[in-house]
């Protein structure tokens, strides 16, 4: 019984990747992570390979690691994963560190320009339908597990030599 009450409080998958000092101004790379933000994973995948932005193959790296992550969590955990049900449930693209860099000027000067770096963050979760069905999944097998251990138990005693307890004969008036 205790076993239904953790299998019944399985919450869902969730993973993360975070990608740092990507060589990109995070406002490009912005333009490109609100085209995936709440799609599943698939889809997302699908829109960021035909995306001609040079953001894409960035965030298309992260996307794929976060799903990797969540598979490997799955697996610690001991739970099926559908790779299909996961959508990105987290995305966003903060600012990283400026690299400050000299340019020549006339007369022996020099301007100061930056080259701005981004972090880019994606989170891909399981869908709540799919949790449920996992859920359901590991009732029935566990179900079906314990089934299985009473029947182990009453093969061992027989064969142990521990008779079961004789019935009592049915008194006849």
């Amino acid at each position: 019984m205790a076993t239904n009450v953790t299998i019944a409080a399985t919450p869902a998958i969730e993973a993360r990747a975070l990608s740092r000092h990507v060589r990109m101004s995070p406002q490009k790379a912005r333009l490109v992570i609100d085209l995936i933000r709440g799609q599943r994973a698939e889809d997302a995948l699908q829109i960021l390979r035909y995306t001609k932005k040079r953001a894409a193959r960035d965030i298309e790296k992260v996307l794929r690691s976060a799903i990797a992550n969540a598979e490997r969590k799955a697996e610690d955990a001991g739970a099926s994963l559908d790779v299909d049900e996961l959508y990105v449930s987290r995305c966003f693209v903060n600012e990283g560190s400026r690299w400050k860099r000299l340019r020549p000027a006339p007369m022996g000067r020099a301007y100061r320009y930056q080259r701005r770096t981004a972090h880019i963050v994606v989170a891909v979760e399981e869908h709540h339908r799919a949790v449920a069905e996992r859920t359901a999944a590991a009732e029935a097998a566990a179900a079906s597990e314990k089934g299985v251990r009473g029947a182990v138990k009453k093969a061992r005693k027989a064969l142990a030599g521990k008779k079961p307890p004789a019935r009592k004969p049915k008194s006849q008036e």
